[in-house]
């Protein structure tokens, strides 16, 4: 499997606890909380990996290199900010399979990658992972029906439900039809657009999550993934 994993955002939410390092290298239970990720996805056969990069991306280079727990790694810099779609849409440029996976550098998901796999290989339509939590006011819910998904829900309503995790399965051209280069947003511009939304798959995911981009929840990170 192949993997694309976004760590180029600024991360200006965390710099009062790591105010001189790129947000996936915030430390974690003793090294970079992209190192926890990518220990993840080398568990689960992930063989290449790309990592879209743009804010302090030497840092990330320099400590990665090309290859990390038997994977490839490829890097992919942005010269300006270009939204997840924008960073997306470059990355793959970079991608070798027909389909790819798709991850939040600042965000855990303890998620069974193959079964997410089987379910792309079942019906070949994008996928994304969703996850229950009991109170979605932060996020905003992800609205579902039969597996699909068929909308989502404004942020701050507050109750249980399913959020979007911030992991995709989508086809190697699913963003041909963007300018290359040119900055969008996946959430508000793709997903959140009915006319320019492709069917999805929703996979449930009841695994480990923390998204350490608010200090909150990265001093909880500090507790819960001290431990690869």
């Amino acid at each position: 499997m192949e993997a694309i994993v976004l760590a180029g955002g600024l991360g200006t939410r965390l710099r009062a606890e790591v105010p001189d390092l790129p947000k996936p290298m915030a430390p974690v239970g003793g090294q970079p909380f992209l190192g926890l990720l990518l220990h993840r996805l080398a568990q689960q056969r992930v063989s290449r990996v790309v990592l879209s990069l743009g804010y302090k991306a030497q840092q990330i280079i320099d400590h990665f290199g090309s290859s990390f727990a038997g994977m490839t790694l490829e890097h992919v810099v942005e010269s300006r900010p270009l939204g997840t779609g924008g960073a997306i849409r470059r990355a793959m440029t970079r991608v070798k399979d027909d389909h790819v996976h798709v991850f939040n550098g600042d965000t855990y998901l303890d998620l069974d990658l193959a079964a997410v796999e089987t379910l792309w290989q079942m019906h070949r339509e994008p996928v994304i992972v969703a996850r229950p939590v009991a109170d979605a006011s932060r996020y905003g819910c992800l609205l579902a029906a039969d597996g699909r998904l068929t909308g989502f829900a404004e942020k701050s309503a507050a109750g249980a439900g399913i959020i979007n995790a911030g992991c995709y399965v989508f086809n190697a051209g699913q963003f041909d039809a963007f300018e290359l280069d040119r900055p969008f947003s996946l959430e508000r511009d793709v997903l959140a657009d009915p006319d320019r939304c492709p069917p999805m798959r929703v996979f449930v995911c009841n695994g480990q999550f923390i998204d350490i981009g608010v200090p909150e929840d990265y001093r909880r990170a500090q507790k819960e993934l001290a431990s690869p």
